[in-house]
């Protein structure tokens, strides 16, 4: 059983109907959840919508670790690296919460529950999302085209999770200069990742970059995540799972 997870019910939409067309879909209330079971790609799957931020993905995943062998997770992003720009898909090989800071009594960033700041992604399940990833940046050329978007590109790295929606350059600035290695900024891959670490569930994130994270980004948002955040994590999550 592979959980599938994202934030709002934009990025789970396409997917869930995917879902409904494949076969049966049982939906099971947890704790104020709808864990929903049902088939992709001709695997078991749970689909579960996190809401946003990130006490409610680790309330999710902590749920899901429960009932799933590994978990995927996708949806949007700010693009922080030089290179990311709206259309990419950055696949997380690691995890950080950026607003976490327990000093002087631990180094910033580091959670003590696991001793660690960085929380890696499974390597097997983040190789199969890259994958996918540039399958699916590749399909979807001409409809970034259409709405004036650059070639999409795909990129692996640092992922950076907080309890604020980065809209102003100011903001993204800092974070560049704290986390130089950071290549997009989202609110809830983080949580999920340190509950898989700690619960052993293997995990992986894939992020479609809506905007710069700067001024512009609660313009971009909203049309970018019918338009295009929904194809992609639809495209993503099933070409992944093709490849597991």
């Amino acid at each position: 059983m592979i959980a599938i997870v994202a934030a709002m019910p934009q990025e789970l939409a396409a997917i869930l109907a995917a879902a409904h067309a494949e076969g049966e879909v049982r939906t099971e209330m947890v704790a104020g959840r709808q864990l929903r079971r049902a088939t992709l790609a001709g695997r078991d799957v749970v689909l579960a919508l996190s809401g946003v931020g990130k006490a409610a993905a680790a309330a999710t995943a902590a749920l899901l670790a429960e009932r799933a062998e590994a978990m995927i997770m996708v949806g949007t992003a700010g693009g922080l690296g030089a290179t990311v720009n709206p259309g990419d898909v950055v696949v997380a090989t690691e995890l950080l919460q950026h607003d976490f800071d327990a000093r002087p009594l631990w180094d910033r960033w580091v959670s003590p529950s696991i001793g660690l700041a960085r929380v890696p992604a499974d390597p097997a399940l983040a190789e199969a999302l890259f994958a996918a990833a540039e399958l699916v940046c590749a399909q979807h050329r001409p409809d970034l085209a259409a709405l004036g978007l650059g070639v999409p590109q795909v990129h692996r790295g640092l992922v950076i999770s907080g309890d604020v929606f980065v809209a102003t350059a100011e903001a993204s600035a800092k974070l560049q200069a704290e986390l130089p290695e950071a290549l997009a900024v989202e609110m809830e891959g983080a949580a999920l990742a340190q509950i898989c670490y700690t619960a052993g569930v293997p995990f992986a994130v894939a992020r479609t970059v809506s905007d710069r994270a700067d001024h512009d980004a609660a313009l971009d948002f909203p049309k970018f995540l019918d338009g295009v955040a929904a194809p992609y994590a639809h495209d993503l999550v099933l070409a992944a799972l093709a490849r597991l």
